[in-house]
């Protein structure tokens, strides 16, 4: 497709103009230091900006630099990123803080190069703390900025698979190189995606870029990109008991790989299909005197579709973690799990 410099000269002016006047005041904005911006990312990642400016702050001031983050232990940063979920990016925010502190004498990297060799940091990440941070000339690619650069370009085509995403990467490479200011730039391409480029109804008449956008030229914005292939998901089943000994609930640790790897959960048994309670009973790593069906519910991550399946139970056994309601924040939950356990406390008026 054609292009020319100055067209991408104009693009870039636009964008960072219009950007400068309408960014949204975000926490993460107010001062720009590469820690800041690398809690930031990891956290924005399939998570809505709304969700993270309700942990961004709690989380600075628990682990207000990379050597206090380095230097806590893995679940205490765990259990300060609950309500944020895909707690994997965390595991690798607490790893990536540890290996500057070790491999890089404590300063976080400044080139994107150098950046993706932390665990974690992949190309856009580090080109989002290189270019917003250091000014770096370097391209960024999300979705939000597939989907702007498909418009402005006009890409019929798949804008999600391999060749579609070099395709995307090249332009956006192109056009950072053009920006008196790539971290602006960069920053007003996924502004631009996130409240005035969107999926559906986008704003087109409040667009910086409406007069370059050939999608829009063509009246065909509302189809590109084509959606992206709904990948399938796998259906599990988690049957979750809630022993409660007074004021304390038994807690279990999960493996330190898979799915919530090294979270606290209450016992819980996975399984292909629904259990009956008997099969439960056999199942369990602990004896269980009594088991009542509570509620059911359906929890979607990415790739899997859980059935939770909460029963109230009684044992007789004293082992393991019997955590005291009061201090359940000591210890990381997964979303569901803690929606769980509040559900039955509540029922039962304890905490």
């Amino acid at each position: 497709m054609k292009h020319s410099a100055q067209r991408d000269q104009q693009i870039t002016r636009l964008l960072s103009r219009w950007f400068r006047t309408h960014a949204r005041d975000l926490p993460w904005r107010r001062k720009r230091t590469g820690y800041r911006a690398l809690v930031a990312e990891l956290m924005l990642q399939q998570t809505q900006v709304a969700r993270v400016l309700e942990h961004y702050v709690p989380f600075l001031k628990r682990f207000p630099s990379l050597r206090a983050l380095a230097e806590a232990d893995e679940q205490e940063v765990l259990a300060h990123w609950q309500g944020l979920g895909y707690y994997r990016r965390a595991r690798h925010l607490h790893a990536a803080a540890r290996a500057v502190m070790s491999a890089h004498r404590g300063r976080l990297p400044r080139s994107a190069a150098a950046l993706e060799s932390l665990p974690g940091v992949g190309r856009y990440t580090a080109g989002a703390i290189a270019s917003i941070v250091h000014d770096e000339p370097v391209p960024i690619v999300d979705g939000n900025v597939t989907r702007v650069l498909s418009r402005i370009e006009g890409r019929q085509g798949p804008a999600h698979d391999t060749k579609g995403q070099a395709a995307i990467w090249s332009i956006a490479e192109r056009l950072v190189s053009r920006a008196e200011s790539p971290g602006v730039f960069n920053e007003a391409l996924m502004e631009l995606g996130a409240i005035i480029c969107t999926p559906r109804a986008p704003r087109c008449s409040e667009c910086p870029l409406a007069s370059h956008c050939r999608a829009y030229g063509d009246r065909t914005q509302h189809l590109i990109p084509p959606p992206k292939p709904t990948a399938r998901r796998n259906v599990i089943h988690h049957h979750a008991v809630v022993f409660r000994r007074g004021d304390r609930i038994l807690l279990e640790q999960r493996p330190d790989r898979g799915l919530w790897a090294a979270m606290w959960q209450v016992p819980t048994v996975e399984a292909e299909n629904e259990l009956t309670t008997d099969h439960l009973r056999a199942a369990l790593p602990y004896p269980a005197v009594h088991l009542e069906p509570r509620t059911t519910f359906l929890h979607e991550t990415t790739h899997r579709r859980v059935t939770f399946h909460v029963y109230l139970g009684t044992t007789r056994v004293r082992r393991g973690v019997w955590q005291p309601v009061r201090q359940l924040n000591e210890r990381p939950l997964s979303n569901p799990q803690r929606f769980i356990v509040k559900t039955i406390l509540h029922e039962a008026n304890v905490g």
